[in-house]
C-alpha cells in the first residue's frame, strides 16, 4: 500500500513537472511568435516608410510616396530671360534644365550649375539663388534631378544616383560653354541632398568642377534618418537601420555606404559651405566635422537664426556677399 501510494505520488509529480514544462514551452512559443510578428511588422513599416521617402506620386493621384515636386514658378516670374534645355540621359530618360544667361552676356564670369534638395525642384528652390548669381554676372544652369520637376522618372535616391545626374549636367555645361565660346569657371551649387550629390559626383564620377558651394549639407544618410526619426519622437534603433536597409534594397544601392564625409575627402577644389546656425538636421559640430576633412581650400559661412531653409531667403545680403567673395577668388585663379 505504501509502495502504491509512493509510486502514485511519483507519477503525479512527474505529470505535474511535464505539464509545467509543456505550459512553459507553449509560453516560450507564444513569446517567439510574438517576437517574429513584431519584427515582421517593424520591417513592413520600415519598408513602407523608405518607399514613401524615395518615391513621388504625380499631382492629383493617390499612392504611397511624396507629392512629385513641380516647377510652379518660372525664371520669367523673377524677371529673368531663360531657355529650357533637355539633357539626355538615355533613350527613355532626361534631365530638364533652365539656362539663364548672365546679366552681361558678353562677359560672363562663369557658369554656375544649381541642384535642388530632396523634395525640391529648380522652380521651387533654385530661382532665388539664380537671381542673385545672374546679378553678379554669372550664367546659371538650373537642373531638375530625375524624378522631379520637368525631368523623367518618379524616384529619388537621396543623392546616390543623383551624382550621375550631376556628372551629365557638367558635361552638358562644358559643351554649352564651347558653343557660346566662353572660357570661364564651372562651379557647382547644391542644396541639402544636392550638395551630397555634388560630393559623390566629384568623389566617384570623376567630375572636375573649378569650385563647389554646399548649402545645408548632411554628413551621413544613416545619421540624417536618425535625426529625423528622433525629431518625430520615434526610437531611432533599429528603425533608422531598417529604413536605410530597405531604401537601399528598393533603389539598388548600399545606403549605409552613402557617406558625404567620406566623399569630401576626395574633393580638392575650393569649397564654400553655407549653413544655418539653428539647423535641426545638422549641428554645427557635424558641419565642423565635415569641413575638417576637405583637403583643399574651404570656407564656411554661418547664417545666424537660420534653420534648414533656403538661406538666400533668410539673409540675401550675407548670401550674396559670401558667394561673390568666394567666386571672385576662384575667378582670379582661373
Amino acid at each position: 500500500m505504501l509502495v502504491f501510494l509512493g509510486g502514485s505520488g511519483l507519477v503525479c509529480l512527474l505529470l505535474a513537472q511535464f505539464w509545467g514544462f509543456w505550459q512553459h514551452r507553449q509560453w516560450l512559443q507564444r513569446l517567439g511568435w510574438m517576437a517574429v510578428a513584431f519584427f515582421a511588422i517593424l520591417n513592413l513599416l520600415a519598408f513602407i516608410f523608405a518607399y514613401s521617402l524615395t518615391h513621388f506620386t504625380p499631382p492629383g493621384t493617390f499612392g504611397i510616396g511624396l507629392p512629385r515636386p513641380v516647377n510652379s514658378r518660372l525664371p520669367s516670374d523673377f524677371g529673368l530671360e531663360y531657355t529650357t534645355r533637355r539633357i539626355r540621359v538615355n533613350d527613355r530618360e532626361w534631365l530638364e534644365s533652365w539656362f539663364i544667361p548672365a546679366s552681361n552676356t558678353d562677359s560672363s564670369k562663369g557658369t554656375i550649375l544649381l541642384f535642388p534638395g530632396q523634395g525640391g525642384s529648380k522652380g521651387k528652390q533654385l530661382l532665388a539663388p539664380a537671381q542673385v548669381l545672374h546679378g553678379l554676372g554669372y550664367d546659371a544652369l538650373l537642373v531638375d534631378f530625375r524624378g522631379v520637376g520637368g525631368s523623367s522618372g518618379s524616384t529619388s535616391t537621396i543623392g546616390v544616383l543623383e551624382a550621375k545626374d550631376v556628372a551629365l549636367a557638367v558635361d552638358y555645361a562644358r559643351e554649352l560653354q564651347q558653343q557660346l565660346q566662353r572660357r570661364s569657371p564651372i562651379v557647382l551649387y547644391g542644396v541639402s541632398m544636392g550638395s551630397a550629390a555634388i560630393l559623390r559626383a566629384v568623389s566617384r564620377e570623376n567630375v572636375t568642377p573649378d569650385a563647389i558651394v554646399l548649402e545645408l549639407p548632411f554628413s551621413r544618410l544613416l545619421d540624417a534618418v536618425r535625426v529625423r526619426l528622433a525629431d518625430r519622437g520615434i526610437p531611432t534603433f533599429p528603425a533608422a537601420e531598417l529604413i536605410v536597409f530597405w531604401g537601399g534594397i528598393q533603389q539598388g544601392f548600399n545606403g549605409f555606404a552613402h557617406n558625404p564625409i567620406a566623399d569630401a575627402r576626395q574633393v580638392r577644389v575650393p569649397t564654400l559651405v553655407l549653413h544655418g546656425e539653428d539647423d535641426r538636421w545638422m549641428s554645427l559640430a557635424q558641419i565642423d566635422e565635415l569641413l575638417a576633412v576637405f583637403p583643399g581650400e574651404k570656407q564656411l559661412t554661418i547664417f545666424p537664426d537660420a534653420g534648414h531653409q533656403l538661406l538666400v531667403t533668410v539673409d540675401r545680403d550675407l548670401w550674396g556677399q559670401s558667394i561673390d567673395r568666394f567666386l571672385n577668388a576662384v575667378g582670379e585663379k582661373f
